[in-house]
């Protein structure tokens, strides 16, 4: 497996880098100039752009280096690019690393705090055998409170249990926040496809707002239960890995853009794997990881034109079938 900046590297397009691509350089100043689409929260109506910025892997291992200033000033410009380019979501998590200090630290030093719609997740849940066992309320608690200082807000945009957790103490939790002002939404998320049935169940009864799920075009178990769930009960979704855990750099490897994604507005790989995934109607935010800037802005090229339809979705299924695995 490779990363995202191996592949470009390999393929001559790193990202310091876009000056080297002419033509993604100016299909994203003409996307640049376009809205990003919208998805409504379907319990609220609340719209939000539908390509955020995750941070489970290269931002929070950003954050830990030693070379602090560098580090932050590399996370201020990838904020930077995700609200400037009309982006608002970013996703973090207690578990992060120093992912939600830092990210919290440098939107206020930016002055970009209020442009970011923040999404955090916590887990306290002891895991024996592979499954979650109860969780300590005072350290569920503890936990909330630490990642609002961590993040210097006094209101988190949604606040989710990580991984299923523990989902009869922690969303009760989450509820109570909620009712007195200091969450505006609340969920649950796994990246396990073993504990989809648990998160059915939570679907079906508990007062959620949103789930996060892994969403990938090679990487569709989800499309067969809760992505249809979702819809039904009105459940807002958050995609995490949207390229599958960097996997799909390794099955591209030097294989050119086909010709034809154009007709949807793709301009790159990573805009074609993001447009199949937002172009499923339960999609409300893609949630990729970045700590490059430019792949930032790339990544919001495909919040931008025509999504594909039917036929080009099983296009590109049909695409990425016919590749080796990684």
């Amino acid at each position: 497996m490779i990363s995202r900046r191996a592949w470009l590297g390999r393929t001559g397009g790193a990202g310091a880098a876009l000056a080297l691509n002419p033509r993604l350089l100016e299909a994203l100043q003409e996307f640049g100039r376009q809205t990003l689409i919208q998805r409504a929260i379907p319990k609220s109506g609340e719209l939000l752009p539908v390509v955020g910025l995750g941070s489970a892997h290269s931002f929070s291992e950003m954050a830990l280096q030693e070379s602090r200033t560098e580090e932050y000033e590399t996370i201020g410009a990838v904020l930077k690019a995700l609200v400037d380019g009309g982006g608002k979501v970013f996703d973090t998590a207690y578990a992060y690393g120093a992912s939600e200090q830092v990210a919290g630290e440098v939107a206020e030093e930016l002055g970009i705090a209020d442009r970011i719609w923040w999404s955090t997740k916590f887990n306290t849940a002891r895991v024996s055998g592979g499954a979650s066992g109860p969780s300590d309320p005072v350290a569920a608690r503890y936990m909330i409170e630490r990642s609002f200082l961590r993040l210097r807000l006094r209101q988190v945009d949604l606040f989710q249990v990580h991984n299923m957790g523990d989902p009869a103490t922690q969303l009760p939790l989450l509820e109570e926040l909620k009712e007195r002002g200091f969450i505006r939404y609340m969920g649950i998320t796994t990246t396990f496809e073993g504990q989809y049935d648990g998160l059915v169940e939570v679907m079906r009864t508990q007062p959620i707002d949103f789930v996060g799920i892994d969403y990938a075009v090679d990487s569709r178990a989800a499309e067969e239960v809760i992505l249809p769930l979702a819809l039904e009960r009105g459940i807002g979704v958050l995609a995490y890995q949207p390229f599958d855990r960097g996997r799909m750099w390794s099955r591209i490897g030097g294989r050119p853009l086909p010709d034809w994604a154009a007709e949807f507005d793709a301009h790159s790989w990573a805009q074609l794997m993001l447009k199949f995934v937002i172009a499923h109607p339960a999609v409300t935010v893609a949630c990729p990881g970045t700590s490059d800037p430019g792949h930032m802005a790339d990544n919001l090229g495909a919040g931008r034109g025509r999504l594909p339809d039917a036929d080009q979705l099983e296009r590109i299924v049909r695409l990425v079938e016919s590749l080796p695995r990684a």
